[in-house]
């Protein structure tokens, strides 16, 4: 008799653990999913941002580029990129410096919403008093 009650209470317990199991696989791929999602936008802008400031250093170094110059090549790295077309671009001489502004939003598909990720940088050029 004991067999048969010890049988009954474990028939209950069959199946728990798959179903745990597929629980925490569905939560890790939407995690996954999330964050590449996520990284893919995130690393876009921190090369854009690190190329931002090579640009307007070169453009600020004798003999120097026009801001159009500087605007065209942030241009064509955002098309690199796959970068938004529609976002804004300032370039200015400021104080023999050169400083450039770039904002845009890009939508990132998460499981559920969009989440819009929002880039606005300002960019300027390095001094060269100081340097040897």
């Amino acid at each position: 008799m004991r067999e048969t009650q010890h049988e009954g209470r474990r028939a209950g317990e069959r199946g728990g653990a798959r179903l745990n199991l597929l629980i925490a696989a569905a939560l890790v791929a939407l995690v996954g999913y999330s964050a590449y999602n996520y990284a893919t936008v995130a690393y876009g802008a921190f090369v854009f941002k690190d190329f931002m400031q090579e640009t307007v250093d070169k453009a600020a170094f004798p003999p120097g580029h026009p801001p159009a110059w500087v605007e065209s090549e942030l241009r064509a790295k955002a098309e690199e990129l796959g970068l938004p077309e529609e976002a804004a671009y300032s370039v200015q001489n400021e104080n023999k410096r050169v400083v450039a502004r770039v904002r845009w939003t890009q939508p990132v598909s998460l499981p559920g919403f969009v989440y819009d990720y929002e880039f606005d940088h300002t960019a300027t050029s390095r001094g060269l008093a100081g340097t040897r």
